[in-house]
């Protein structure tokens, strides 16, 4: 346990970091910067994390300290706000980067900051559903609450820009990449193949090849087509006739790429299209616990993945929309910008 004044210190500093101004980054940036990973390169890397992260991992320790009605106490949101704590310490106590071997060590340092925050997502979920048991379910939401709401909006997606800085930062080190793989990016990924990947229904063309992150297209298609069958599979389950496929169609546009995944599983009613993006809402009653690692998985134990996936999409200029048509579908439309050239939305 740190003492007092030791741990006044670290919130005088958590606070004047976290008021320093954040610097948004492209994914065109990350894919010319890391396409020459250099000694050099790599060290002008590490040099901008180490002033970079604090100050976004200190403005969302801040946020977590002052929450609307009680949810910072909630033990499993005190824990989330030790662990950016733990690693906002761990970074700006790192000594300067000034060599190669300073480098590598910083680099197994946010490898391992990378590791403590595996379970923010579920570590959240748990302290909203600690909330939520407090409030008596969602009937007994009271007025603002929809400031938790933007709260984990802004927080999920300052923590999909982290992950990807470190992530980017520490992947650039590995020693034989595929080709046109760029750290984390890929620079030949198929609309077309990663649909096939997510579906044995996909039904599109889409032969160009543009630059992006594999694990998010494929986390955010996954999410979709599995919502998408188990509407279809509910709406069919007793009835004689026989379950209409789930369809993906990707549009090849000059500025975008945009998949539509289409199903004939029921739709959602109108009252209901609104929750979908939210995260207190879930219909989760047993969520999983803290010790998986799949975080596609988990978050859809959670009920995230929809409200998630919209800010995988966002984060570099894209955008999900869900479309329906109660008693027949629904059609996801899951727009992805082509030009990498769309900064980081920075809160």
């Amino acid at each position: 346990m740190a003492s007092e004044p030791v741990a006044r210190a670290v919130a005088e500093e958590v606070a004047r970091w976290g008021g320093m101004r954040q610097t948004g980054v492209t994914l065109r940036y990350m894919m010319e910067f890391g396409a020459r990973p250099t000694e050099r390169n790599l060290l002008r890397s590490a040099q901008f994390l180490r002033k970079e992260l604090p100050i976004r991992i200190a403005r969302r320790a801040l946020d977590l300290d002052s929450l609307p009605f009680g949810l910072s106490t909630k033990p499993a949101i005190l824990k989330v706000r030790d662990w950016y704590l733990d690693s906002f310490r761990d970074i700006r106590y790192f000594p300067e980067v000034r060599n190669r071997d300073d480098e590598l060590a910083f680099t197994e340092m946010i490898k391992m900051i990378r590791v403590r925050h595996t379970n923010v997502v579920p570590a959240m979920a748990l302290g909203v559903q600690q909330l939520k048991k407090d409030l008596g379910g969602t009937k007994g939401f009271p007025p603002g609450i929809d400031e938790i709401h933007q709260f984990l909006d802004r927080f999920y997606m300052s923590r999909i820009g982290i992950r990807m800085l470190i992530g980017q930062h520490v992947a650039l080190h590995e020693p034989d990449p595929e080709p046109g793989v760029i750290g984390l990016i890929s620079t030949r990924l198929s609309p077309m193949l990663a649909a096939q990947h997510a579906s044995e229904d996909a039904r599109a063309i889409c032969m160009r090849e543009y630059g992006y992150v594999k694990p998010h297209l494929h986390l955010m298609m996954f999410e979709l087509v599995k919502n998408s069958l188990r509407a279809v599979q509910e709406r069919y389950m007793n009835s004689d006739k026989h379950a209409p496929p789930v369809r993906i169609i990707v549009a090849d546009g000059a500025e975008d790429v945009t998949i539509k995944i289409s199903d004939e599983g029921g739709g959602i009613p109108r009252s209901g299209l609104s929750r979908i993006f939210t995260y207190l809402y879930s219909t989760a009653e047993n969520p999983p616990d803290l010790d998986g690692h799949n975080e596609g998985v988990t978050m859809a134990g959670y009920g995230y993945g929809i409200p998630i996936s919209r800010l995988y999409a966002r984060y570099f200029g894209g955008d999900l929309q869900i479309i329906s048509m109660e008693g027949y579908g629904t059609d996801a439309y899951l727009h992805l910008s082509r030009l990498g050239d769309s900064e980081e939305p920075l809160h």
